[in-house]
């Protein structure tokens, strides 16, 4: 698409069906690899599909378009739900997907914006990515631009401080041009979030930081496509989505398994994966 025209504007059962596809590029693409994280792909993917599918302007043929909206992946072991999206919206091929996690594809086991066009930010340790995100804000006020910055964090990632302070930032400066959206699964890398370390009620914690706050079904694409138009029109502070979502969603043997953060289906789970996704 041209950047120029602005977003799409797909219809719900378009992302729904959008949706299911990007969940068995995520299964294959891990399963090729014999590594990946499929849990917390699975639980965003949703939220993905409808932000590109109703909200994101950008442009695949100029990946660096200066006045694109920005996407940040903060918890970039998530990586397979991205390369899925910009397969689907033409940054990336058939064969880039059949690479991921091989020594130089550009689709590295973490987001990589110096491999991969289409990518905005390069993820490693978490809770980097709001005040990435803040910093592109930022930048594009100062540019006198309307580009729009939307972050994605884990909720096991709140339990990093760095996450806080951009939040705290980013309302005393009345950023409204950031949104973040927290993939609210309750799974983390060892175990289920109030088992490692409880951060209760997410909303109500953001909200007291003088944001925005919206919860929403994470699962429920009109849901989400609501919530997004809602967070875009929302200001002076910044506005935040608090998705309850399924770790392992559309997958039977994922939802709500902890060993499936971070590990690859096998042969037969594939198979079993792609019959209930079709």
């Amino acid at each position: 698409m041209d950047g120029d025209v602005g977003h799409l504007n797909l219809s719900i059962s378009e992302l729904e069906n959008l949706s299911n596809d990007c969940r068995k590029h995520i299964v294959r693409m891990i399963h090729k690899a014999g590594a990946g994280h499929p849990g917390g792909s699975l639980s965003a993917i949703d939220i993905i599909v409808a932000l590109y599918g109703t909200r994101l302007r950008f442009d695949s043929s100029n990946p660096d378009w200066k006045d694109r909206d920005r996407f940040i992946m903060s918890k970039g072991h998530a990586s397979p739900a991205v390369y899925s999206i910009l397969h689907e919206m033409g940054f990336l091929s058939e064969t880039d997907l059949s690479t991921f996690r091989t020594l130089g594809s550009v689709c590295q086991g973490h987001v990589d914006m110096k491999w991969t066009d289409g990518v905005d930010f390069s993820a490693g340790s978490l809770g980097m990515g709001l005040s990435f995100g803040l910093g592109c804000a930022i930048s594009a006020r100062m540019d006198s631009s309307s580009r729009e910055t939307w972050v994605m964090v884990g909720d096991g990632e709140l339990q990093e401080g760095q996450v806080w302070e951009a939040m705290m930032a980013a309302n005393f400066h009345e950023v409204d041009g950031l949104k973040m959206i927290v993939d609210r699964n309750r799974i983390q890398n060892d175990d289920f979030v109030n088992v490692q370390m409880e951060i209760g009620d997410v909303a109500s914690k953001i909200s007291s930081f003088g944001w925005n706050v919206k919860e929403i079904n994470g699962h429920d694409m009109g849901e989400i496509v609501d919530a997004l138009k809602w967070a875009s029109e929302q200001g002076p502070a910044p506005s935040a989505i608090v998705a309850h979502t399924t770790k392992g969603k559309g997958v039977s043997f994922m939802e709500d398994n902890p060993s499936f953060h971070g590990k690859a289906p096998s042969d037969e789970e594939l198979s079993l994966a792609l019959e209930e996704l079709s």
